[in-house]
């Protein structure tokens, strides 16, 4: 049985030329292809590919956003092909299944697919490669994010962080507060506030995390707590956990 493919590109003609040199693959089909990082989550959520060739650099939505919002533990089995220096690259050694650096000759493309293809028809247990490890190590070239990826019914949709008012913890979730609307985020807190700039978010109790620019006011309250309120009304609670980052406004 054929394995089946996505290629994910910003670049009509860097797509073009992996179908062209999957051609030479026969066990091999494309199964789509995908310009932004936003039709990738969604095609690998519809189309559950077998392998995925994932461009890193790409607007809006680049390939690390595209793992994240799929999720490191449900992505397929990932070829990144990118054009970042050698330094960087010692990342995706360590923890992708293998990689591509622009401009790539016909022999290293097929190298790396004749490694895809063995761990793809693999029958093991073996642990796969650690995308969260990768993630991780390459966050020190982007430490914070500026937009996050939400499903809004059946689509998915871009979130400025800037324009995020409050957000709170739900289950397995976070929810995030947006001008008078909210969405539902497959994240920790714990591992959202990582990917937020600290100097406009922080965490005011274990259940939320604020937008230091959409504050209106403190309030003392009980036990050494206090009252915030936002500039929409909106009450939550400043425990004395979280009091003393904000020692210079009290």
């Amino acid at each position: 049985m054929n394995l089946r493919a996505l290629v994910v590109d910003d670049e009509t003609l860097a797509r073009q030329r992996i179908r062209h040199l999957l051609k030479r693959a026969i066990d091999i089909d494309v199964a789509g292809e995908c310009s932004n990082g936003l039709e990738a989550v969604k095609a690998i959520e519809d189309l559950s590919p077998d392998l995925v060739f994932l461009d890193i650099q790409m607007p809006e939505l680049d390939g690390f956003g595209v793992v994240e919002a799929v999720g490191a533990d449900r992505m397929p089995p990932t070829l990144f092909i990118t054009a970042y220096d050698q330094h960087a690259l010692h990342a995706f050694e360590v923890h992708a299944l293998d990689y591509l650096l622009k401009p790539f000759s016909p022999l290293r493309f097929h190298q790396a697919l004749e490694r895809a293809r063995r761990w793809c028809t693999r029958q093991t247990a073996e642990q796969g490669p650690d995308l969260e490890a990768l993630l991780a190590g390459l966050r020190q070239e982007r430490p914070w994010v500026d937009r996050l990826l939400v499903r809004q019914g059946d689509r998915h949709v871009l979130v400025k962080t800037a324009a995020l008012q409050w957000i709170e913890a739900e289950d397995n979730y976070v929810r995030l507060h947006v001008e008078g609307t909210s969405h539902l985020l497959r994240k920790t807190m714990t591992g959202l506030l990582a990917r937020l700039d600290p100097a406009q978010f922080r965490r005011i109790h274990r259940s939320a995390i604020v937008n230091l620019d959409c504050i209106k006011e403190f309030q003392p309250w009980t036990g050494g707590d206090y009252l915030v309120i936002m500039r929409d009304g909106t009450r939550l609670t400043l425990s004395r956990t979280f009091r003393e980052q904000f020692g210079e406004w009290l």
